[in-house]
C-alpha cells in the first residue's frame, strides 16, 4: 500500500476499483428484478381479465342484472335512459308482490315498445352480443320492465266511480307513482288473474302496452311468472336519477301489502322480498368485480409512476 496514499486519507486504488464494482453489481441486479416484474405483471393480466369476465357472468346468470329503458312506459319511476339493476336472487328468497317493478321476459307475446335497429356490421354486432352475455341489455328487446297489480286469484277491475283500480274490492291509491296527468286507465277491464301468472301495468298508463294491450291472448293479459327475470331495485344510472326503487305504500294502505300465501305444506323459510339480506347480496357479490379491478387499476398506475421515476 502505497503511504502516500495513506498519508493523504485516500483509499487504494484497489479499494476504489472494488467498490465501484460493487455499486454496478446492484444496478444490474435491481434492473433485473424490475424487469421480472413487469413480465410477471403482463403474464398475470389476462388471467385477471378473464377472472373478472368471468365472474360478472357468474353474477349476472344468477344474481343481478343491469338493463337499460328505452322508452316512457314507466314515467315518472323511470325515463328514457335510466339504467336499473334488477335483483335475480329476489323471487328465489321471497316472493312476488303487489307493487313490485319486475323486468320479465315477453319474447314469446309481447312486441316490443320501442323500434330499435339492428346492430350494423361486425364490431357492433360483436359488441351487442357482449352488452347482452354480461347483463347490459336494453329493456324492450326481448325483456319488459312493468309494475306488479295483481297476483295469481286476484280480481283487478278498472275503474270504480272515484276511477280507481281495484283489487280484490279494495280500490287502490296510485297518485304515488302514476305519470301526472295520467287516468289509472283509460279502458275498461275485469280480470280475474289465472294462477302462475300476474297482472302488470306501466306507470305512464297512456303510453305502456302492458296487460291492458294482450286482454286477447291466452292467460287474458296476464303474464306467466316463471318468465320474471327479477326485480327491479335501483336506479344507478345517471348519476343525477340515483335511487332506490322501493315498494309504494298504496298496497299496504289498502290492506293488499301480502304477496300470495304459501301452501300449507311449504316448510320453505324465505326472507321477506325488499329486505336488507335480497337486496344487498347483489350489491355485494357486485364488489366482487368491482374491487379486483380497482387493484388492477392501482398496479398499472403504479408501474406507470416507476417509469416515469426512472
Amino acid at each position: 500500500m502505497d503511504e502516500r496514499e495513506i498519508a493523504a486519507g485516500r483509499e487504494p486504488a484497489t479499494g476504489r476499483a472494488s467498490t465501484v464494482g460493487s455499486n454496478d453489481g446492484s444496478e444490474t441486479s435491481d434492473a433485473r428484478r424490475n424487469r421480472g416484474k413487469e413480465r410477471s405483471f403482463w403474464r398475470e393480466l389476462p388471467v385477471l381479465v378473464v377472472l373478472a369476465l368471468g365472474l360478472a357472468l357468474l353474477i349476472k346468470t344468477f344474481l343481478v342484472q343491469a338493463f337499460y329503458i328505452p322508452s316512457e312506459s314507466m314515467e315518472n319511476t323511470l325515463v328514457p335512459g335510466d339504467r336499473v339493476l334488477v335483483n335475480k336472487l329476489s323471487y328465489r328468497l321471497g316472493e312476488i308482490q303487489r307493487g313490485d317493478v319486475i323486468v320479465f321476459n315477453g319474447a314469446d307475446s309481447w312486441e316490443s315498445e320501442v323500434d330499435l335497429a339492428p346492430p350494423s356490421g361486425s364490431v357492433q354486432k360483436l359488441l351487442h352480443k357482449m352488452g347482452e352475455l354480461f347483463g347490459f341489455s336494453t329493456v324492450g328487446e326481448k325483456d319488459f320492465i312493468k309494475r306488479v297489480i295483481g297476483l295469481p286469484g286476484d280480481h283487478v277491475v278498472c275503474c270504480d266511480k272515484q276511477n280507481r283500480v281495484v283489487v280484490n274490492g279494495k280500490p287502490i291509491a296510485e297518485s304515488g307513482y302514476l305519470h301526472p296527468g295520467d287516468p289509472p286507465s283509460a279502458s275498461a277491464f275485469d280480470i280475474r288473474v289465472p294462477a302462475d301468472r300476474l297482472w302488470v301495468m306501466g306507470d305512464h298508463r297512456s303510453a305502456s302496452a302492458d296487460s291492458r294491450s294482450h286482454l286477447g291472448d291466452p292467460g287474458g293479459g296476464t303474464i306467466p311468472i316463471d318468465h320474471v327475470v327479477g326485480r327491479a331495485f335501483v336506479i344507478v344510472w345517471p348519476l343525477d336519477r340515483v335511487d332506490l326503487l322501493t315498494r309504494p305504500g298504496a298496497y299496504g294502505d289498502a290492506g293488499l301489502a301480502g304477496g300470495p300465501r304459501a301452501p300449507a305444506a311449504s316448510t320453505v323459510s324465505a326472507a321477506p322480498l325488499g329486505s336488507p339480506l335480497t337486496d344487498a347480496v347483489p350489491v355485494l357479490a357486485g364488489a366482487g368485480v368491482v374491487f379486483p379491478l380497482a387493484g388492477l387499476r392501482r398496479g398499472l398506475l403504479r408501474r406507470r409512476r416507476s417509469r416515469a421515476g426512472r
